[in-house]
């Protein structure tokens, strides 16, 4: 029993560290956003149609996942508005700049992700 217990412990704190190391990289390979500016372009260019205004999903036209605090890395993010899969319209450079794209990838990032169930007072009944 002790063995199953320390190699629980074990592969959670492995799990955590990696958790953290993915984070501290995704934070590193994204260029520098302005935030506002990525605000004013997720709406200019209808992002917030299907994603939300506060990045939170929607389903307008199939469902449409959850932007804020995105765990995609900046590469991935653009590589979707570049070439996207499912219904998503692509943005090509023409359109959208490289610098463009991280200025919306910063204001994303700038959202209060997903709240937890518990934290939802309708919820707690």
């Amino acid at each position: 029993m002790k063995y199953f217990k320390r190699l629980a412990v074990a592969a959670f704190a492995t799990a955590a560290f990696n958790l953290g190391a993915s984070s501290l990289l995704q934070a590193q390979d994204a260029p520098p956003g302005d935030a506002g500016n990525g605000k004013h372009l997720y709406i200019a260019d209808g992002c917030f149609t299907c994603h939300g205004r506060s990045g939170q999903g929607g389903a307008y036209n199939g469902p449409a996942p959850i932007l804020a605090k995105t765990a995609l890395p900046f590469d991935g993010f653009k590589a979707q508005i570049r070439n996207p899969v499912n219904d998503m319209p692509a943005f090509p450079a023409a359109l959208l700049s490289d610098k463009d794209i991280a200025d919306i990838y910063a204001f994303v990032q700038s959202l209060p992700g997903p709240r937890s169930a518990k934290d939802i007072a309708i919820l707690n009944y």
